[in-house]
């Protein structure tokens, strides 16, 4: 029997909030000094382009994955030089009201989140079943993160504490139920969390109460761009190269014009002799923006 070949990548249909956006500059590849980034506004420069009448659909409703508009806004792109933009799932930190098991299945471990502790602008995520295939990451006591270690929510649902007797009456334990209503609290399943097999005093590490985790969605990889502001483009050296230009023999103004016939740069075109009237130099001096617009070059040819 043959085997046939699936793909498995999927362009992603994500929204701008699902996004955080970190801007780098520095004036050259050299300078390494100071490095620091700047978070920049998702929504405001990352734009989802949506179905149209020509691409099938729902026009104008559903977002065409995998496309979007980057925006370069001049209040942050208005130097010279070179800009590493880090495109990353949004991050969002919290922390673990409890560890605990469900009531009705004890042997079901998870992590309790308290939904209050958790951003405003990510609190429409902490839904039921609206975590899953997130990644939970988690931090010291010092702030500093566990490296390469994660977790991967398999459920998340509303709950509520339970006082549950144990075998020894004047002892109580806290553990959790699923409730249908929304509520201050989420209990969350994790993989892994179950010992292996052949081992199973081995239990999984899922976090402990009161430490700080990230919470990320898993809906694309981390990107970087690299974008270079440069004073000079592929058009601009085509005008030094090929555009029209002019030189008045009288006061020696050389000029370059843009494919509109605009003029583009202005220069002073001048001799520097000794005293003896010997050439030393030949000079091309940039006029800046005292522009002779009398040079019009459509003037000068008719």
């Amino acid at each position: 029997m043959a085997l046939g070949v699936y793909g498995i990548t999927k362009p992603a249909d994500i929204s701008p909030e699902d996004v955080d956006i970190f801007l780098h500059y520095t004036t050259s590849r050299d300078v390494t000094d100071n490095f620091t980034l700047k978070k920049l506004n998702a929504p405001n420069i990352l734009t989802p382009y949506f179905h149209n009448s020509n691409t099938g659909g729902n026009a104008n409703v559903e977002i065409l994955g995998g496309l979007y508009n980057l925006k370069l806004p001049v209040s942050e792109f208005n130097k010279l030089g070179i800009y590493t933009l880090m495109i990353r799932p949004a991050e969002i930190r919290t922390l673990i009201t409890d560890c605990g098991v469900l009531s009705a299945l004890p042997n079901v471990k998870g992590i309790v989140i308290n939904i209050n502790q958790v951003p405003a602008q990510f609190r429409n995520k902490f839904v039921n079943q609206g975590l899953v295939g997130f990644r939970i990451e988690y931090l010291n006591n010092d702030g500093t993160k566990i490296p390469n270690f994660f977790r991967i929510v398999t459920s998340s649902f509303y709950c509520e504490p339970v006082v549950s007797d144990q075998t020894n009456t004047s002892q109580k334990s806290i553990r959790y139920r699923y409730v249908d209503n929304p509520t201050d609290l989420m209990f969350l399943t994790l993989s892994p969390s179950a010992s292996p097999s052949n081992k199973p005093s081995a239990t999984p590490y899922i976090g402990q109460p009161n430490q700080n985790i990230i919470v990320t969605n898993t809906f694309f990889n981390p990107i970087t761009i690299d974008i270079q502001m440069a004073e000079h483009d592929i058009d601009t050296l085509a005008i030094a190269l090929y555009g029209n230009q002019t030189k008045s023999i009288e006061d020696g103004i050389y000029t370059l014009y843009d494919s509109s016939g605009n003029i583009y740069k202005q220069y002073n075109l001048f001799e520097i002799r000794d005293n003896f009237n010997e050439l030393l130099f030949e000079v091309r001096q940039d006029r800046g923006t005292n522009i002779d617009f009398s040079k019009n070059f459509t003037n000068i040819i008719s």
